[in-house]
């Protein structure tokens, strides 16, 4: 199969719920940061008339649904392609993810684990609703929460972690990691996106106020990309078309492009002459070949059941398998002298 891949950001905020830029300025600030696409999922509210290429990024729009009245708050759902305002079924949560589908959309579980401390302020905002269905997948790495748990634990980590993310941001968290490995044990199928959640606020402290993330910043940090079936021709319709196919079958990887562009990153498996690339499933003839490739040097894992089962440093991983699973690929970078996360794939659904 022919793929092309694109590189997006699916979770941001404007001035039409908590965020401080217009739809037109984020789309300005995703082009300059090299992004293909952007979708805007406003708190509570779908935005029509505005989904539109604005220069060469293309912005399409969805929604971040929640209950308002919650407490404490949970349960945030990235909806994607529903074209009609969800909200009035944000009490239920599967009554809303039922009813995104009945409109033709799709969701993802927005930041499932959340962390706040005791300074800041800022309430945790997990999924705990484990028990629906219907969902495509999961926001594996939102950068923002990663912002909040760093700033939660004090005064200095907050002002450390505001003004040095780079030395601070280091991947998503591990209970996130553990309870996805252990959805992909029971057969699920969940692939994964990663994001900003920008929402552009000033913040104060003390004498200190500014901008602490942009979106432009944030648009070169964690993305999700994409492999789409034909190349974008410039047209609404078609490209959102192609987006939207890629994440419901789950084609995708979280970069932390920041690091070093994940672009031209592969992962894929073979048994036979049956091949299958990210998202895919494969139907074993006899053993399986895994083939991970990056396009700078990394640690490079294959992960199943929650385990590593082969590791190299380098650009190219390669094992041998005979078990039927989900496999997936994480890879690491050194980065101000720390190791930091970089790629995690969606699976390969090996029957």
């Amino acid at each position: 199969m022919n793929v092309y891949e694109y590189v997006g950001n699916l979770h941001m905020h404007t001035a039409y719920s908590d965020g401080e830029a217009l739809h037109a300025q984020v789309a300005q600030a995703a082009e300059d940061a090299g992004l293909d696409f952007v979708i805007v999922t406003d708190h509570n509210i779908w935005v029509d008339g505005l989904e539109a290429y604005y220069g060469k990024a293309l912005l399409l729009i969805g929604e971040e649904v929640h209950d308002v009245r919650r407490k404490p708050q949970a349960n945030h759902l990235l909806v994607y392609g529903a074209e009609a305002e969800m909200v009035l079924q944000a009490k239920d949560p599967q009554m809303l993810i039922d009813e995104v589908g009945q409109h033709g959309g799709f969701c993802y579980l927005a930041h499932p684990y959340e962390y706040a401390g005791r300074f800041g302020g800022e309430e945790a905002i997990p999924w705990v609703d484990w028990d629906v269905t219907g969902y495509v997948g999961i926001e594996l790495w939102n950068y923002m929460s990663e912002f909040k748990a760093l700033a939660s634990r004090n005064a200095v980590a907050a002002i450390y972690s505001a003004f040095f993310p780079e030395r601070c941001i280091r991947g998503p968290f591990k209970d996130m990691l553990r309870h996805w490995d252990y959805l992909l044990s029971l057969g699920k199928r969940v692939p994964v996106i990663g994001n900003a959640d920008a929402h552009g606020t000033s913040y104060s402290m003390g004498p200190l106020q500014r901008v602490l993330f942009p979106y432009g910043y944030l648009f070169r940090c964690v993305n999700t990309h994409i492999l789409a079936a034909r190349p974008f021709n410039g047209f609404l319709e078609h490209d959102k078309a192609l987006i939207y196919d890629a994440l419901r079958a789950g084609r995708t990887w979280v970069g932390y492009d920041l690091l070093g562009s994940t672009a031209g990153f592969e992962f894929l498996a073979r048994s036979g002459s049956n091949q299958a690339l990210i998202g895919g499933e494969l139907v074993r003839t006899g053993a399986t070949i895994f083939e991970a490739r990056t396009p700078q040097e990394a640690d490079i894992r294959l992960v199943f059941n929650g385990q590593i089962l082969a590791r190299t440093k380098g650009t190219y991983l390669k094992h041998t398998t005979a078990e039927p699973g989900a496999y997936r690929v994480e890879a690491y970078r050194q980065h101000k002298l720390s190791q930091r996360s970089w790629i995690f794939s969606s699976p390969i659904y090996v029957k």
